[in-house]
């Protein structure tokens, strides 16, 4: 299952990969059990796209314009212990048994349990765990170099594709609300000092949402790229329109929202335990 989310790139990348809506949780009609939820996540892919959070945890010191190599083995171990994957896992699970509702969990399921499904599950999670997401994005930038100049009809599938992830056109708000939090709590934990308030980071946001949603899209598209390069134009085709169907729609604007929520959550989480870190002491 693909998800979309600045610089720092490595942020910019991974949440544009994986998109939510930060504004809040829709509430879709009867809810699924847990149990049929834990399925749904393991056979979508969406299990691994949650693991993948954790990757973002190397963008912090970049936020915060501090040096990650200071803290030694504190920061490693802080950010493992943070951004835990079950504890992550734990979350998700709690709020899509009430919220996702039962038709959107079965017509998501049935589409990724197909042959070709769970072969682009299968691609994507090889995309979500690639940790050199420098060397991802310069190939998937090849990719789409050399099918500009073959004319080729994939540039304008992966834009529709990129569309329907993110129907609701959230991903850039989200982005910059996930920057906000972390930033606003790292700043009230002492960690670092901010030169703007809450209203002058907003506006600097502001400014700069242009130049961020030209960058969001440029990195999803070399994502999609790198991802589906063995699948054929008919199998490309094939999962756009699957993903631009009603039910799937609602299923990604509810994991968006969950993914947003959960890497919020945890930056905020991290910015506050930052303040106990001791530099240049490892444990």
């Amino acid at each position: 299952m693909q998800l979309t989310l600045k610089p720092p790139a490595v942020l910019l990348r991974l949440l544009a990969l994986l998109c939510f809506a930060a504004a809040g949780l829709p509430q879709t009609g009867l809810a699924a059990d847990r149990e049929r939820v834990e399925a749904f996540l393991e056979v979508t892919g969406f299990d691994v796209a949650l693991d993948s959070i954790a990757l973002s945890a190397s963008s912090a010191p970049d936020m915060l314009g501090v040096d990650a190599g200071a803290f030694g083995n504190q920061w490693t171990e802080l950010s493992e212990d943070v951004f835990d994957t079950a504890e992550m896992r734990s979350l998700a699970l709690e709020i899509l048994e009430s919220t996702l509702d039962e038709e959107a969990l079965d017509h998501a399921a049935d589409f990724y349990a197909s042959d070709l499904g769970q072969r682009l599950v299968r691609a994507e999670n090889a995309s979500h765990t690639v940790e050199d997401d420098a060397v991802k994005q310069l190939a998937g930038n090849r990719i789409i170099s050399d099918l500009v100049k073959a004319g080729s009809e994939r540039i304008a599938m992966y834009q529709r594709m990129v569309s329907a992830i993110d129907a609701a056109g959230t991903g850039v708000k989200a982005l910059q609300q996930i920057q906000f939090r972390f930033l606003m709590a790292a700043a009230a934990a002492g960690v670092i000092e901010l030169e703007l308030d809450a209203d002058g980071l907003r506006a600097l946001m502001q400014a700069q949402e242009g130049e961020l949603r030209l960058s969001m899209q440029a990195s999803s598209l070399a994502a999609s790229a790198y991802t589906y390069q063995e699948f054929s134009d008919a199998e490309v085709e094939a999962y756009v329109i699957a993903l631009e169907e009603a039910p799937m729609q609602r299923v990604y604007e509810l994991l968006n929202a969950v993914q947003y929520e959960i890497t919020a959550n945890r930056f905020e989480e991290l910015a506050h335990r930052m303040a106990d870190l001791t530099p240049g002491q490892d444990i």
